[in-house]
């Protein structure tokens, strides 16, 4: 009996159920040692330099500063494209933040396996600008 190959799409999928669960250390496990994330791709005030975060240290400190923050965090995925060893998502990111407002990000996640079973790549397309904040109280 063979076991079921994860493709990048399942990969995504864990990478954004860990993430809404804030279990830190599943959602970093998933990473390559190298791996890298850009989160929005290109400068912003989550990554000034716009080189991305790039290695475990790294993406562990982007986890703690971003998603980490959030009160809770949910995932509408309007469509996905699986193409080979990468899969784009578009939809939108929901993030309670503390003080009672929400933030809902509206771009393309992008996934991008290592062959391995890990994720070598997690780039997102979205302006910075755009975020739309809802009062939620």
């Amino acid at each position: 009996m063979t076991e079921a190959v994860a493709t990048v799409r399942d990969l995504a999928r864990r990478s954004q159920a860990a993430a809404s669960a804030g279990d830190r250390e599943t959602w970093l496990g998933l990473f390559a040692p190298d791996a890298v994330v850009q989160d929005p791709i290109g400068p912003s005030p989550l990554d000034p330099a716009g080189s991305g975060h790039r290695g475990t240290a790294a993406i562990a400190a982007f986890y703690d500063t971003v998603i980490g923050r959030a009160e809770r965090l949910s995932f509408e995925i309007e469509r996905s494209y699986l193409c080979g060893d990468e899969v784009a998502d578009v939809g939108s990111i929901h993030m309670s933040l503390p003080g009672g407002h929400t933030a809902v990000v509206c771009g393309v996640f992008t996934y991008r396996g290592d062959g391995n079973g890990k994720l070598s790549a997690l780039r997102a397309y979205w302006e910075f600008s755009s975020v739309e904040l809802v009062d939620a109280r």
